[in-house]
């Protein structure tokens, strides 16, 4: 048996840092874990200029300086820019040949967290879009409808046939990441597309299925967008992350919100997972007899997809029992971490 694994430090392709004082409490747990972190732009107001993006960043940073520790040095933010209706394409391209912008992030209005600025009409941004695709900057989309009418555990699946699978054959070279994938029929969709359409996968979508949510109660702490799916759902998703495929890789979703905003009678949609991201995953990864292929998932795929280097540090995790704190924060400000009061079976070390 593996009781300590070492692998290339790996990068969160999806992570919402939020701000101000959440900003302060969380920021230092991403950066303990990974060197790189494409960071969300849906604040409020979100981020949609590099003026707007450079000084999220810098924010970012004085905040790791505060409060973080050496092993936190040389993290970066991979800044986003938030698409609207009216994203300007000739801004986007400037914005991303002078480093600040790294990729975009498409939210259908309403689809989420901080979504109600989100685009209304994806093939209008058609400009925009040849653009991203002519200069190789990715599009980040969270993949669900937002029709009422769509059951909220079908949107993901219907975005895909409606929109999707139009999207990829209008812009045959454009780089798509598929956001925290939760249904069979997206692992199925991304496994079988063209090499520049890729996936991100949360740990909670390998771990839980939407029973959690209603375990015993109402578990608002299981829930987030998209929602956990179906058991099946959470098997396919969870086979094609241990796959071996480069279409899949990291990316947290980690989406704190305070305890009260979450225990509510219209509870926030996030579970804050980066405390323990990498012994989540590792986990699945274990179970599965997949070890061998926990690095190329957590360390090179997604640097590979983004066309980055790869990372040159290391880190490393242990076979040793850790319980999860059921808060991380103090009594003005605290957030409950994904598996709140659970031993997990490995800890990250150094």
């Amino acid at each position: 048996m593996t009781d300590r694994i070492t692998i290339r430090r790996p990068d969160d392709w999806h992570v919402h840092l939020r701000d101000g004082a959440m900003l302060e409490l969380v920021a230092a747990h991403t950066a303990r874990q990974f060197a790189r972190a494409i960071i969300m732009p849906n604040l409020t107001p979100p981020v949609t200029t590099a003026d707007a993006a450079r000084a999220y960043r810098d924010r970012i940073l004085t905040a790791l300086s505060a409060n973080s520790g050496p092993a936190d040095a040389g993290f970066t933010p991979l800044m986003t820019c938030y698409l609207t209706d009216q994203a300007d394409a000739d801004a986007i391209a400037a914005a991303h040949a002078e480093g600040v912008f790294t990729a975009c992030k498409l939210y259908p209005a309403h689809a989420t967290t901080n979504s109600a600025h989100g685009v209304t009409d994806i093939f209008a941004l058609a400009p925009v879009l040849e653009r991203m695709q002519a200069i190789g900057m990715p599009l980040l989309i969270h993949g669900e409808v937002t029709d009422r009418d769509i059951d909220i555990f079908d949107r993901e699946a219907v975005f895909i046939d409606r929109i999707l699978r139009r999207l990829v054959s209008d812009f045959p070279a454009l780089k798509i990441v598929m956001e925290h994938i939760t249904t069979a029929e997206a692992a199925q969709y991304v496994a079988e597309a063209p090499a520049n359409v890729a996936a991100t996968i949360t740990p909670q979508h390998l771990l839980i299925n939407r029973n959690a949510i209603f375990d015993g109660g109402l578990r608002p702490h299981a829930y987030c967008l998209p929602v956990a799916k179906r058991e099946t759902h959470r098997l396919a998703v969870r086979q094609a992350a241990v796959s071996g495929s480069p279409k899949f890789f990291l990316g947290t979703d980690s989406a704190p919100h305070v305890v009260e905003a979450k225990e509510s009678s219209c509870g926030c949609a996030g579970i804050f997972n980066a405390p323990f991201a990498l012994e989540s995953y590792l986990r699945v990864f274990d179970e599965e007899g997949a070890l061998d292929r926990f690095e190329a998932f957590t360390s090179e795929n997604g640097a590979r997809f983004y066309g980055l280097p790869l990372n040159e540090g290391t880190v490393t995790l242990k076979r040793t029992e850790v319980r999860v704190p059921d808060r991380i924060g103090d009594d003005a400000l605290s957030v409950v971490p994904f598996h709140a009061g659970e031993t997990l079976g490995w800890r990250m070390v150094d």
